[in-house]
């Protein structure tokens, strides 16, 4: 029986089912491999318009990084709006931009639709500089209020420290519109909708050998075989080599969360706000408290490769400690990695890879939102419902590397940490 990696998530998942593997052959309009927020999205979506759905998983529902985040619901891509309009030009990048707002919607409305009420969701979610920086958080505010009828709040420093006590921190980002809530929980919701709505998951179902040519499309898994007009591949940085030109379009990338023990009075010396919580830099820190205040969940850093989970602790709690040293001495209860899909240009990967197969990855980085538009564009392209799918085609299935891209993402985090460093250097001598 396959079971969840240790997470907080895990430990306070309850008791969810366990699904039957595939075993003998199936019939479907439309198979999803992936049983993440992607793929379950796309699932949702497309069973509530009527199609025969299957969900194939090789582990259990939400297994990957959908049920492992950080649990951060906002707007927005893993890279700035700058960049998209260099590739996909400014009108283009906006209207992305819209998706990402949509993709927030899309979550709220299945909280309140299915419903997933243990989810438990949070409002509110600061973005925190660690200089000085009040100028250029108010011509954000000032851009997403003319272009997106997006309202945030720029959160003066004397504000921000009396809600967050580090004297690490300078002025914020209020995002009213953004929530954080239990991921692994939301995505055994999202499995529920499906199911309701008439849609099969399979679990515990790797997908061994894939015939994608023709009209008919054909899964093998160890004991059976899915049959369908169309396919989508969600398996996200746990996907196999299924489709080699999917795997060498992303780069796996390590992720570390941590969960500190039950300590709600030590805590409340630091962190006095229910909000969400990241820091503005590359690859910063992001937290929250749990458990009504008695939890501080922490995560950070990337690195192309896991680390053995008592390096990672210390590693996170190191970093927790230098911006609250009044926390020092509170005891790391669990820690934990998982990959992240990344593609070189930090976009989704969602488009069509041939006729009738169909692509959803790469959401490393801001991935709540971006499954939930990719689910839902994906789904709209197979009914024929609407082409907003090829706003992602400027990003596509670019080459990542091999071991040269490895070594270079491992070297572009190193010298993001280099040029954070050296601007919150700068600020402390102010």
């Amino acid at each position: 029986m396959s079971t969840y990696p240790r997470t907080y998530y895990s430990a306070t998942l309850g008791d969810a089912p366990l699904r039957d593997p595939v075993r003998g052959r199936h019939q479907a309009d439309v198979a999803v491999v992936g049983a993440g927020l992607a793929g379950l999205t796309a699932a949702l979506e497309l069973a509530r318009a009527g199609q025969s759905v299957i969900v194939v998983e090789a582990e259990r529902v939400g297994w990957g990084a959908s049920g492992r985040n950080g649990g951060f619901v906002g707007p927005g891509y893993a890279t700035g709006h700058d960049q998209i309009a260099r590739m996909a030009g400014e009108e283009n990048a906006k209207t992305l931009h819209r998706l990402s707002i949509e993709g927030v919607r899309i979550v709220e409305e299945n909280l309140r639709e299915i419903p997933i009420p243990e989810a438990s969701p949070v409002s509110g979610r600061l973005k925190v500089l660690r200089h000085p920086g009040a100028s250029d958080l108010a011509r954000s505010r000032d851009r997403l209020a003319r272009d997106f009828d997006y309202p945030v709040e720029v959160v003066p420093t004397e504000r921000v420290r009396e809600m967050l006590r580090s004297t690490k921190y300078f002025e914020a980002l209020y995002d009213p519109g953004a929530f954080h809530f239990h991921p692994l929980h939301y995505a055994h919701g999202l499995a529920r909708g499906v199911e309701a709505a008439g849609g099969r998951i399979f679990e515990s179902s790797r997908v061994v050998e894939a015939s994608l040519n023709g009209p008919e499309k054909r899964l093998r898994t160890r004991d059976g075989e899915i049959r369908a007009r169309d396919v989508v591949l969600a398996a996200g940085g746990y996907a196999d080599r299924l489709v080699p030109r999917l795997r060498r379009s992303f780069l796996p990338i390590a992720t570390y969360v941590l969960l500190t023990e039950p300590a709600r009075e030590r805590i409340a010396e630091a962190v006095r706000t229910p909000f969400a919580i990241s820091d503005e830099r590359r690859a910063g820190d992001y937290y929250r408290l749990v458990d009504g205040g008695e939890r501080l969940l922490w995560g950070g850093r990337i690195t192309t490769r896991t680390s053995e989970p008592r390096r990672l602790a210390e590693m996170l709690r190191r970093t927790m400690v230098s911006t609250y040293p009044q926390i020092e001495g509170l005891r790391v209860e669990i820690a934990w990695s998982g990959l992240m899909a990344y593609a070189r240009h930090l976009m989704p990967l969602v488009g069509r890879l041939q006729p009738g197969v169909w692509h959803a990855l790469g959401f490393g980085g801001h991935g709540l939102n971006t499954t939930a538009i990719a689910g839902r564009v994906v789904a709209e392209a197979i009914m024929g419902r609407s082409d907003r799918i090829r706003l992602y085609e400027p990003f596509g299935l670019a080459w990542n590397g091999g071991p040269f891209g490895v070594a270079a993402a491992q070297l572009t985090y190193w010298s993001y940490q280099a040029a954070d460093l050296w601007r919150e250097r700068r600020a402390a001598t102010r």
